[in-house]
């Protein structure tokens, strides 16, 4: 792997915060404008709808001045009226009656007891039009008016650039997802039930160790890593093992999530064939192959984020049985491999305190006579207490 691709690879989790930031904002940002532009559209057609109606009740007037309610009166209303962007309908009293308009027969004016009411619906706005006509000769002639309460082409086009905005969000997601998949990113793995049937060994804290340590790694072949996964395991090269570690723990604590690191060793001398299959059978029990990575000669580091140390113990008991029962090459006994642990358990820490704890489990895993499997169990407050006793010695 390039440093150029170390780098890329270090920053998509930065980077896929940032996208779901900027996703975040397009969505806000299209529910916001969407109400503010509805909520200005509405005012509008209230103003528009006051100067429609004092339009056509001027031609009401100006037009009942020669003939009232004549077949050429009713059709000059009705032109006023389809000419109106907002007008729904009009009634129009006068001395012999009540005469109705409407822009669609039947939608918006009702007839009770041969008095035309206007209908009440969720589009029609709650504003009061009313004015009297002043007909020569006429007596209590009046025109009053129901509008719709907005424009629906205005609406229409409000709805079709919001959703818009939101398929921009939605995109940008995709392809952020997408792109974070071909990097080789995988979603966290869901906490397994944890199992309290056997309790193996724990190692308490020894807080005398410097968690600004830095994991001396074992003797490796002269020649160098070169691709993501070692040809001889087919898993991850033990020199990626801290910065992924890092980046895993970084990412882990920002979503306060807990994370368990597993140290698996062989407990006799395997050949290359032997140690692939076992890899291999790690795999398919664990995670995902980006997570598992080679430890010396016969041994393998499984990062496993999402799950607790109980949790965790769970798991290592049943890859142990998982190998006794299974592994062609085992002793079929529970002293064919051991296993160490360690967790977050909620603590800030770098990859090398924590791979130390984890191989101080491991070697205690060798020597303890009732179990091959030992658990570095962490008190965090205790451990918070001497982080800050270390940096006031520092300062």
């Amino acid at each position: 792997m390039t440093t150029e691709q170390k780098r890329k690879t270090g920053g998509t989790f930065i980077f896929g915060r940032i996208i779901a930031a900027v996703c975040i904002i397009i969505y806000l940002t299209a529910l916001i404008q969407a109400a503010v532009r509805i909520y200005f559209s509405i005012e509008q057609q209230k103003i528009t709808a006051e100067q429609e109606f004092v339009y056509i009740a001027g031609i009401a007037a100006a037009t009942g001045a020669q003939s009232f309610m004549d077949e050429r009166y009713i059709q000059t209303i009705n032109n006023a009226l389809a000419y109106s962007k907002s007008i729904e309908a009009l009634i129009i009293s006068g001395p012999e009656g009540e005469y109705a308009f409407e822009k669609e027969k039947d939608r918006s004016v009702i007839w009770v007891n041969n008095s035309p009411r206007f209908i009440n619906r969720f589009d029609i706005s709650g504003q009061s039009y009313f004015r009297p006509l002043s007909i020569p000769d006429l007596r209590n002639t009046n025109i009053q008016a129901v509008a719709s309460a907005f424009s629906y082409l205005e609406f229409t086009n409000i709805l079709k650039e919001t959703l818009f905005l939101i398929l921009v969000g939605f995109a940008l997601a995709f392809f952020t997802m997408l792109l974070q998949a071909l990097i080789g990113k995988s979603a966290s793995p869901e906490t397994e039930e944890t199992n309290n049937d056997t309790s193996p060994g724990y190692v308490q804290e020894n807080n005398d160790i410097n968690p600004d340590e830095i994991f001396e790694e074992g003797s490796k072949e002269e020649r160098g890593p070169q691709g993501l996964f070692s040809p001889r395991s087919d898993i991850g090269w033990e020199e990626y093992t801290k910065e992924r570690l890092d980046s895993e723990l970084h990412r882990c604590a920002s979503t306060e999530k807990d994370l368990t690191l597993f140290m698996i060793e062989f407990a006799d001398t395997i050949n290359d064939a032997m140690f692939k299959q076992a890899a291999d059978e790690a795999v398919h029990f664990f995670i995902s192959r980006d997570l598992l990575f080679e430890f010396g000669n016969q041994g393998i580091t499984v990062i496993y984020p999402g799950i607790d140390l109980e949790t965790g113990i769970v798991k290592a008991q049943k890859f142990l049985h998982h190998i006794v029962e299974n592994f062609p090459h085992s002793r079929k006994t529970n002293t064919s491999l051991y296993i160490g642990l360690t967790s977050r358990s909620g603590r800030l820490l770098i990859a090398g305190r924590m791979m130390m704890e984890a191989m101080e489990a491991l070697q205690r895993a060798k020597t303890d006579k009732e179990s091959p499997i030992i658990a570095f169990k962490s008190d965090p407050e205790k451990y918070r207490k001497f982080i800050a006793s270390q940096n006031h010695l520092r300062s």
